[in-house]
């Protein structure tokens, strides 16, 4: 079981109250895991929620056998894998330690059992999974207009940009 101390460490469990948070506590499991161990691949079931502690995470997408597209650098204080929340989802890229790492893990389903029953939790858990959301679409909208500018018949239409 996971300390309380710990668990305001992740920025989606910052906005609980305590008795929230124990909730979920007996619950969570500090894992760790060495230097690029593989926490989950695309397509794989989604079943777990990871919170990260220590250490970074790769995201990331197998684009052919041999090139790899970085998603995302996850620091401490993230969490990852928010599909495991969604019945039936998949996991949408490959998660690996870049370095050692301590993580908080909690399965999906035990998760949105505790959300049911207590709908308070459940929208704040929610609210936290949207912003997730959020920034990942306004960083992949910069990604995908950068380099579409950066295409010789496109950057006729935006000049000096």
């Amino acid at each position: 079981m996971v300390s309380l101390d710990d668990l305001k460490k992740i920025w989606l469990m910052t906005s609980l109250e305590d008795h929230l948070l124990e909730k979920i506590q007996p619950l969570t499991q500090l894992r760790l895991f060495g230097e690029k161990a593989l926490l989950f691949e695309e397509g794989q079931e989604a079943d777990t929620l990871y919170m990260l502690l220590t250490g970074k995470v790769l995201l990331e997408l197998k684009a052919s056998d041999t090139i790899m597209i970085s998603l995302e650098a996850v620091k401490p204080g993230d969490p990852f894998g928010w599909s495991a929340i969604v019945p039936g989802s998949l996991y949408t890229a490959n998660a690996t330690c870049s370095e050692p790492c301590e993580l908080i893990t909690i399965s999906g389903t035990e998760l949105r059992k505790i959300m049911d029953e207590d709908h308070l939790f459940g929208y704040r858990i929610m609210e936290g999974i949207l912003k997730i959301l959020q920034s990942r679409l306004f960083t992949r909208t910069d990604q995908f207009l950068k380099t579409f500018k950066q295409l010789p018949d496109m950057a006729k239409l935006f000049p000096g940009k």
